[in-house]
């Protein structure tokens, strides 16, 4: 058949569908894995390791450009996986046993590659899983077996197998998990042997933002009590105090951004590790055994009140950048308001020196017209005079006084004439 062409992104979105399925396991097995951090620019090196260690074993492989890979290697069995901050390496290797966690994977591995692997350890896990003998362990074995630790256990799928964990670092660096199959097939032991692994590292990722959290407690009490401080102020600050007071609140504003910016996005990839640690637990369907604590207990008691520090840490943060934001409104209204008083008094100054400006200039005017009437009348005396000093029949002083207002009254026109044409320029410009 021909259909249309693919989505450029079919075969990859298809291949993610696939890309994380759990190893089948036939018990006994033993499983060795590891977490290290990780990021987008350590890929090309993390795949050259494994190139390196299939080639060690006789596997000269290309490793594709995906998150993902797994290869039967003869000894062992190896699965990796990309993830966005972390990588995983899990070595899966074929029973029978007798000790769980002496003869493990990890010493078959060649040291000097594993102490070459990029990265930083985060978590490291050892896990058996086999049948179920015909009599569970008694408390001493488990004792033996997890060091005298604390044990979290439970019958998991509902009773399709058991379960046990210390969540401790043991000498070797490794945590231990057992677990025992009643009457889980491969797929099922695969995926149960996800789901601890899961838990564990999920949660180790969820717990790396408490010590972050704690460290910016007190920087954000401090940033309480300034705030408080500056608030208080506000209510008494004068005119001239006010402008110090914004350039306060601008200061602690930056600081809340700076802590912010640490810490918010490690709280919520805390919140979402969390979250799937939870609905991993839910997935394995637990039951209670008699005197041990379930996985449930153990997240909700061990991690649950470190990731509530981190929420809280988190809520304080926004709060006290919610309440900075209300203050510095306050006082920028109180500032634009002090501003604004300003202004009118300003305005209300120039109206006045205007008036006063219009006065004098009314009063210029009017000497104005008076000089200017006086010169022209000079003038006209003068054209009166020469003409009876060439005998006509004029009276000079009686031109004079006629022309007195005439003149007057024509030079205040004309003064008026151009204060109009100023005027109309003047607001053209305007």
């Amino acid at each position: 058949m021909i259909i249309p062409a693919d989505h450029p992104k079919r075969i990859l979105v298809n291949h993610e569908l696939h890309a994380r399925l759990p190893e089948p396991l036939v018990p006994p097995e033993q499983v060795s894995h590891l977490l290290l951090t990780s990021d987008i620019s350590m890929g090309p090196l993390e795949r050259k390791k494994l190139t390196e260690l299939c080639a060690q074993f006789g596997h000269t492989i290309y490793i594709p450009e995906e998150n993902h890979f797994r290869i039967d290697l003869g000894p062992f069995r190896l699965k990796w996986e990309k993830h966005t901050e972390v990588s995983s390496y899990t070595f899966f290797r074929q029973g029978p046993f007798r000790e769980p966690f002496v003869d493990t994977i990890i010493k078959g591995i060649p040291q000097r590659w594993l102490a070459e692997l990029p990265g930083k350890t985060l978590a490291a896990t050892h896990l058996a899983i086999y049948s179920t003998p015909e009599r569970l362990y008694n408390p001493n074995e488990l004792a033996t077996l997890f060091e005298g630790d604390a044990l979290t256990g439970a019958y998991i799928g509902e009773g399709s197998g058991i379960a046990y964990a210390d969540f401790h670092i043991h000498g070797d660096g490794f945590s231990r998990f057992i677990v025992k199959d009643i009457s889980l097939n491969s797929r099922q032991a695969g995926r149960v042997v996800q789901r601890l692994l899961e838990i564990e590292s999920y949660l180790i990722q969820a717990l790396l933002t408490y010590p972050e959290a704690r460290k910016v407690m007190p920087m954000l009490k401090q940033a309480e009590q300034d705030l408080a401080k500056i608030t208080e102020s506000i209510s008494s600050a004068t005119t001239e105090e006010e402008p110090a007071l914004l350039h306060e609140l601008t200061k602690l504003a930056a600081t809340i951004e700076s802590v912010a910016s640490l810490i918010q996005y490690r709280v919520t990839a805390a919140q979402a590790y969390y979250k799937l640690v939870r609905q991993r637990i839910i997935e394995l369907r637990e039951l209670r055994i008699e005197g041990t604590q379930t996985f449930h207990e153990f997240c909700e008691r061990r991690a649950g009140p470190a990731i509530s520090t981190c929420e809280t840490v988190l809520q304080l943060q926004e709060s006290l950048s919610q309440r900075i934001s209300r203050a510095s409104e306050l006082l920028r209204t109180r500032v634009d308001i002090s501003l604004e008083h300003q202004n009118q008094q300003i305005l209300s100054s120039m109206a006045k020196r205007a008036e006063i400006q219009l006065r004098l200039q009314e009063t210029v005017e009017g000497l104005s017209v008076a000089a200017i009437t006086y010169y022209l009348v000079g003038l006209i005396g003068y054209l009166a005079k020469a003409a009876k000093a060439i005998d006509l029949p004029l009276n000079p002083d009686l031109i004079i006084g006629a022309a007195i207002p005439v003149t007057a009254v024509l030079v205040a026109l004309g003064v008026r004439q151009v204060r109009r044409l100023v005027s109309e320029e003047q607001q053209k410009l305007d």
